[in-house]
């Protein structure tokens, strides 16, 4: 900065301009400071980790499905979710896969793919069960090292493109600054996007525009979910088809919940029996007798017992005979596994907690939650629940590193945003939830519609026979039932984990797209 002088002013003039060269002064360090403060808030501003709110990748593959070559492009990228003002409130990361070898795609079916949480990313069944690549496991679904991934040869690729969407806080999607560049409140978010019925609203828009933006209005399209993901699609079936105007051939409830059935009291409590009996099976805890069955020749039996004796009995409560409590208590304790002392100690309603922490008591393991062929080791043999859930650490041990991997080295989107595994959606609003009526009427609006339900065995979060009494209580009226479907799978809440049901639950699919879809010319119409 150049030095004045003041000399040779007179005095009452250099007063003045003493006073001058103090505010220029003043004038020149307050310049200096705000320059530096724009330069560090734009510093800042360079370094935010920031998701774009709309950009893609492509990336152009070559994989091999059931032994024949298959051309596809992989979309990775980000795209908004707008309010009724047109202003962008969230940005949702997907994962798009189609065909390159197909030169029309207007009989070619849209697969739209969805998981659960609610607050679970899109991870699981992208790269485990229905996408091109998935991660390394061994045959039963273990992690190995190399983390990574590999080609799934059974993917549903071949016969229909996949679109796997990440809902708001999951994998890379985020909720987004209002105009004034302040977040919304957590009450606003929850209006927003965190609940059953404002989770299907915002997602029926967005699969309006991305249906839109890739020019698919004209093919068959399908829904699938996983776990809450099943509730999300039941009610997706409905809302695209009264608000979106777009009509399906199809929803796959994997591994479903309630979808808003109920199934409380006594159902609630005897239908965790016939996966009681898979799982004690499994683990050879049953009588030689039982033991020496296959598994699909002993579920129907215990099936068979638990609405015919076991809801009966537990309906009655205290007032049930002892001769009839005696009967179905030895039933129990030889379909279960567990002593008939532990369950009379528990009034014949045994909690799913209670019984992976029991069945392996004296081996000192406990069961996984949602995949009881997994075993944990706990602090102390005493209690009435596991320290933690077994499978869901060793399925974290692989997917994480497997999916962050993948998209950035094999799809080449690269951001410095986390992948949110689970991401923070809660609390998670349940009212309301009518997502089974609304798939009930959904099918009813449209002849077209079909429903599968995908189960394991062996997870005890969802059990299978929960998914039965929901498809059988679906539509009452059986006017149906020649639309509705159960696979079921000698594995877990994500069956596809074995190599055995990872081939057989794809076929059902392809399956299941084929009889599903209408032969050319065949109306939508119910016939007298």
């Amino acid at each position: 900065m150049r030095k004045i002088s003041l000399h040779g002013i007179p005095k009452n003039r250099r007063k003045r301009a003493s006073i001058i060269t103090f505010c220029l002064l003043a004038l020149s360090l307050f310049t200096l400071e705000l320059h530096a403060e724009v330069s560090a808030d734009q510093n800042v501003s360079a370094h935010a980790r920031n998701i774009e709110i709309d950009n893609s990748v492509v990336t152009e593959h070559e994989t091999k499905i059931l032994g024949k070559r298959v051309k596809y492009s992989a979309t990775t990228g980000t795209q908004p979710v707008w309010n009724g003002d047109s202003d962008p409130v969230a940005t949702l990361f997907y994962t798009y896969y189609q065909r390159t070898d197909v030169k029309d795609n207007t009989t070619r079916p849209l697969i739209i793919s969805f998981n659960g949480g609610p607050g679970s990313a899109s991870v699981w069944m992208h790269v485990a069960y229905t996408g091109p690549r998935i991660l390394n496991i061994d045959s039963e679904g273990y992690p190995v090292q190399p983390y990574g991934v590999q080609t799934n040869p059974y993917s549903i690729l071949d016969v229909a493109d996949i679109v796997f969407v990440n809902p708001v806080n999951t994998g890379y999607s985020r909720v987004l600054p209002k105009a004034d560049g302040t977040m919304p409140s957590k009450d606003e978010q929850q209006k927003m996007f965190f609940g059953v019925n404002a989770d299907i609203s915002y997602l029926a828009e967005w699969v309006n525009t991305f249906v839109t933006r890739n020019n698919r209005w004209r093919s068959p399209k399908y829904l699938i979910g996983e776990s809450y993901g099943t509730t999300r699609v039941s009610g997706l079936a409905l809302e695209l088809q009264n608000r979106q105007w777009m009509y399906l051939n199809g929803v796959v409830l994997v591994s479903p919940t309630d979808i808003g059935i109920e199934r409380n009291g006594p159902v609630k409590a005897a239908n965790r029996l016939p996966y009681f009996a898979a799982t004690a099976w499994y683990h050879n805890r049953l009588d030689e007798a039982l033991q020496s069955k296959d598994l699909l020749e002993l579920l129907p039996e215990v099936e068979d017992f638990t609405i015919n004796e076991l809801i009966p009995a537990l309906a009655k409560g205290g007032f049930v005979s002892e001769n009839e409590k005696r009967t179905v208590l030895a039933k129990m304790a030889r379909y279960s596994g567990l002593s008939e002392a532990a369950i009379a100690q528990n009034n014949l309603d045994v909690s799913t907690a209670f019984f992976w922490k029991d069945l392996l008591r004296d081996e000192g393991k406990t069961l996984g939650r949602l995949d009881s062929r997994y075993l944990g080791i706990d602090a102390k043999q005493s209690g009435d629940r596991p320290d933690y859930w077994a499978e869901l650490t060793s399925w974290l041990h692989s997917f994480t590193p497997a999916i962050n991997y993948y998209l950035r080295e094999e799809l080449n989107y690269k951001t410095d945003i986390k992948y949110n595994m689970f991401g923070n959606v809660h609390p998670w609003d349940r009212s309301n939830n009518n997502t089974g009526e609304n798939l009930r009427l959904a099918m009813a609006q449209n002849p077209y519609l079909n429903v599968m339900i995908q189960a394991g065995y062996y997870d005890g979060a969802t059990n299978y026979f929960d998914a039965k009494y929901t498809m059988w209580q679906l539509d009452q009226s059986g006017n149906m039932r020649d639309r509705l479907s159960f696979k079921g799978y000698r594995s877990g809440h994500m069956m596809y984990l074995r190599r055995d049901d990872l081939k057989q639950s794809n076929q059902d699919l392809r399956a299941f797209i084929a009889e599903s879809m209408p032969a050319k010319g065949e109306p939508a119409i119910y016939r007298r």
